[in-house]
């Protein structure tokens, strides 16, 4: 059959088994967009702003393990869409970016709403194609839905000249596997390489698990369980793996890092054997690397990216694979080998661990006269049951939420890890709703942060989304102010907001509900009542202590185990 570019857009998107796309029409579109008005496929979602629509299908994706599709304009349409794709890339997030661009024969005239977006995007996308001939469209859209999905997962943009979407071209249903030569991933891990993993891991007097978000991304979480209780070793998970390994089992010593548990930094530190699977070693997990590389210990690094291992910190036995292949593999190894040569004793590890967990590093002074964040986080897990699907903004509600709500699932644990990316927590949850209608959704955010895309409350109200949205409010820049006090003489710099807004009527204004809670006996009954209504958006303005921090923390530049684990260590 002959159809136009904008039609083989359409159609493409159909057959890849899209059923929403997020996005905001502009002039280069303008065709793709008749083309979806003459479907039904997919559902479209109008945004409110590009930034949103990215954002949005990007937690589309790490709440669905499906590809994220969103579709901007040319222009400003795509310098708005660039934060959503650098915190998608950061995060190594499927996702196909449809952009529209001046006609063919415009490109580098500066012709009205032209930008050049290959080279805009090039630095945070995964890969992305200009399109110059409409039939080459349909082949290339195939390959971004490939590229997205396969080895490390990250998005890649497709930028259509508005010609093209005009132009008509034969098209017929794709067949056969896509193949690129100059693409291939490994999936499976060497089996030499596993084995020296196996007889490291049973030689082990003090075995650590690191896992990360590559674990989540590659569905590993079963495996990872499976591994984790077979070797009796503590595990962590980092911010972007909460929920692979389930935070109620008593092998988990919560998250690592800057604001980790003091017993999973002192067990990173101090183990002799680490087995790291999913995970990166950035700045934020293991700090300064010259001081963890001072304690002497073997590391096992699995990783689908090759150019992760050995980035940072220098590994022993590197294993290049899909987690989920690798630990299917490391698991069965292990198991025949255990049979014939005896696992080393950890109960001595064991006991210095509880020793440190003994700290008990993330108990908190609460209140009866001001509300503390993190009781709010805490009285939001029990409520949902440690069930819902949480979004966080960036700075110290992402922490406390992080640390106080106990994640046992994966992919319900939704927030910018990499690039930290204020702004994100409502299109997070428009998109998490979007793909697990039915389910608790809770989006944990400032008073900050919200205010960078709430224009979306409009979005919401258009779609029938009903978030709850946990505005955790002490009228800072919560997280800034806090490294002001630590690091800059309290000298409160631009972090205080001195004007904000009523969000109860904000909420209502856009046709929600919305609560302001200033007492600690109210927490709890005004979170109850919210998750009562199931048909509507509800907005939470919780007026918190404006003094609190978040402890435990390792300053920056600061080595792992170097921790302040509250205001008497300053």
């Amino acid at each position: 059959m002959e159809l136009n570019g904008a039609d083989i857009v359409v159609r493409c998107l159909a057959e890849e088994g899209v059923e929403h796309v997020f996005g905001y029409p502009g002039g280069a579109v303008l065709y793709i967009y008749d083309a979806i008005f003459k479907q039904d496929k997919f559902q479209h979602i109008l945004v409110r702003h590009e930034q949103a629509a990215v954002h949005a299908a990007d937690a589309y994706s790490r709440s669905s393990n499906k590809v994220g599709v969103c579709i901007v304009t040319s222009g400003p349409g795509v310098t708005n869409a660039v934060t959503g794709i650098a915190t998608a890339y950061m995060d190594s997030i499927p996702m196909v970016i449809i952009s529209g661009q001046v006609p063919t024969a415009a490109i580098g005239e500066d012709a009205f709403q032209e930008c050049d977006t290959v080279g805009i995007t090039r630095p945070c996308v995964k890969h992305n194609f200009l399109v110059r001939d409409v039939k080459d469209l349909a082949d290339t859209i195939r390959r971004a839905f490939y590229i997205a999905r396969t080895g490390r997962p990250g998005p890649v943009l497709v930028d259509i000249p508005k010609d093209i979407t005009l132009t008509p071209a034969k098209y017929a249903l794709p067949k056969g596997e896509i193949t690129m030569r100059s693409y291939a991933p490994v999936n499976k891990g060497h089996q030499g390489q596993i084995k020296k993993a196996v007889q490291m891991l049973l030689a082990a007097e003090r075995p650590m698990i690191y896992s990360g978000g590559g674990v989540i991304l590659s569905n590993a979480s079963e495996e990872l369980t499976t591994l984790v209780k077979q070797l009796g070793a503590p595990c962590t998970n980092t911010l972007m793996g909460l929920g692979a390994f389930a935070a109620s089992e008593r092998q988990f010593v919560g998250m690592p890092g800057m604001h980790g548990t003091y017993e999973a930094n002192m067990a990173m530190q101090h183990c002799d054997v680490l087995l790291a699977i999913g995970a990166r070693f950035d700045d934020r997990v293991i700090g300064n690397t010259k001081h963890f590389a001072q304690n002497a210990r073997k590391i096992i690094h699995i990783d689908i990216d090759p150019s992760s291992i050995s980035k940072r910190v220098r590994v022993d036995v590197p294993i290049v694979g899909n987690v989920k292949d690798v630990l299917q593999e490391l698991i069965a190894q292990y198991q025949v080998a255990a049979e014939t040569t005896k696992p080393a004793p950890i109960d001595k590890w064991w006991e210095q661990v509880e020793t440190w967990r003994g700290k008990q590093c993330l108990v908190y002074a609460n209140s009866d006269e001001v509300i503390k964040p993190q009781y709010v986080v805490e009285k939001l897990c029990e409520i949902t049951g440690g069930n819902a699907f949480v979004t966080s903004d960036v700075g110290q509600h992402q922490m406390w939420a992080a640390q106080y709500y106990r994640f046992d699932k994966p992919r319900r644990w939704i927030n910018s890890g990499g690039l930290g990316t204020m702004g994100v927590g409502l299109p997070y949850a428009m998109g998490v709703q979007m793909a697990n209608p039915g389910h608790d959704v809770a989006c944990v955010t400032g008073e900050a942060s919200i205010q960078m895309n709430i224009q979306e409350l409009s979005t919401c109200k258009q779609y029938g989304l009903t978030p709850k949205i946990v505005c955790l409010n002490n009228r800072f820049l919560g997280m800034v102010r806090q490294w002001q006090q630590i690091d800059y003489g309290s000298r409160y710099s631009e972090s205080y907001m001195d004007s904000l807004p009523d969000f109860v009527k904000v909420a209502e204004a856009y046709g929600h509900m919305g609560m302001r809670i200033e007492k600690p006996a109210d927490v709890e009954p005004a979170l109850r009542e919210a998750f009562k209504h199931k048909d509507r958006l509800v907005f939470m303005d919780f007026i918190t202590d404006r003094t609190e921090n978040v402890w435990p923390m390792v300053k920056a530049g600061r080595g792992l185990t170097e921790m302040l684990l509250g205001s008497e260590d300053l």
